[in-house]
């Protein structure tokens, strides 16, 4: 199996180019992170890569075939919400895993298997219209993944779920990849893409700012924080270390670092004084510190 493969992939729309030369690789089971502001040219990126939209040049392959919804069995959770409001739930799922392929039986058995692990059973014979944000969001996702697809395209998954179903959705990710599934992530929520992704691509105005394996990626930064957690007042010391304080709650800091030397003798003298530290940390960039950097710099171009 050789995966999802775009090279130089373009797409033009009255003379615009919102997708410019977008190249990308998913070669084994995994979550892929594909990141930029609105209008970047993620989605359409996307539905090109579905065989949803044609691509005006480039190549788009998945194990060496012409994308197309013949050669690839794919799952899409779309940023843009929309399940049938007077429909009944179950009928809606028939009706999609039935546009799949899958015989009623087989499909009847998948919409029990989803809603049980989902945990949203009860919402089965009820109109769509009844049911909260979250729940809907939970049936659009089984919508996606219903069909046992190789490829899921997941467009802002969390948005509009609660912490208890956001980690349900996050283990359910997991399991995925576990049974070798790959996974397409878009989301503005950076902490959740460093949570789940080892290779990210991040988007502006088109283009390809960035990308790679996010953790070589964060290598190539110095380190910019320092998490200090301590029982006392350390303001002084911190001042005398030439050191920032970005937060500070319950003699919890967030540091801000310039020069890594600088935090390395804060802790010293810490520990010179006698100050019990539960802990000390130097923290490498976030992928939001990246994503800002690496967007704010485009755009200044």
């Amino acid at each position: 199996m050789t995966g999802l493969i775009l090279k130089d992939v373009s797409k033009t729309f009255g003379g615009k180019t919102v997708v410019d030369k977008i190249s990308l690789t998913l070669d084994k089971p995994g979550v892929y992170g594909l990141l930029g502001t609105n209008g970047a040219g993620k989605t359409t990126t996307i539905r090109m890569l579905l065989g949803i939209i044609t691509k005006d040049s480039g190549e788009i392959t998945w194990n060496d075939q012409p994308v197309d919804r013949k050669t690839v069995n794919f799952g899409y959770l779309p940023e843009e919400r929309g399940v049938y409001p007077k429909v009944k739930i179950f009928d809606q799922l028939m009706y999609f895993a039935e546009l799949k392929g899958m015989e009623k039986a087989d499909a009847t058995a998948s919409i029990q298997k989803w809603a049980k692990r989902l945990k949203v059973e009860d919402y089965m014979p009820m109109l769509a219209e009844k049911l909260s944000k979250g729940n809907q969001q939970k049936i659009q996702f089984m919508t996606a993944v219903i069909h046992d697809p190789d490829l899921v395209v997941l467009d802002e998954p969390f948005s509009g779920l609660d912490p208890v179903n956001t980690d349900l959705l996050k283990n359910i990710i997991i399991d995925l990849v576990k049974n070798g599934k790959f996974v397409i992530m878009s989301a503005h929520q950076m902490a959740t893409i460093e949570e789940f992704c080892t290779d990210i691509l991040i988007m502006n105005k088109g283009k390809t700012v960035l990308k790679g394996n996010l953790k070589a990626i964060k290598s190539t930064y110095p380190a910019n924080r320092a998490e200090v957690d301590v029982d006392v007042d350390i303001k002084n010391y911190i001042q005398d270390a030439n050191l920032e304080i970005e937060h500070e709650r319950n003699h919890q800091y967030t540091l801000k670092v310039q020069d890594e030397q600088n935090a390395r003798k804060l802790l010293q003298k810490l520990v010179e004084a006698k100050i019990n530290v539960n802990r000390f940390e130097i923290l490498k960039p976030t992928l939001n510190d990246i994503f800002i950097e690496k967007v704010g710099a485009a755009n200044e171009k």
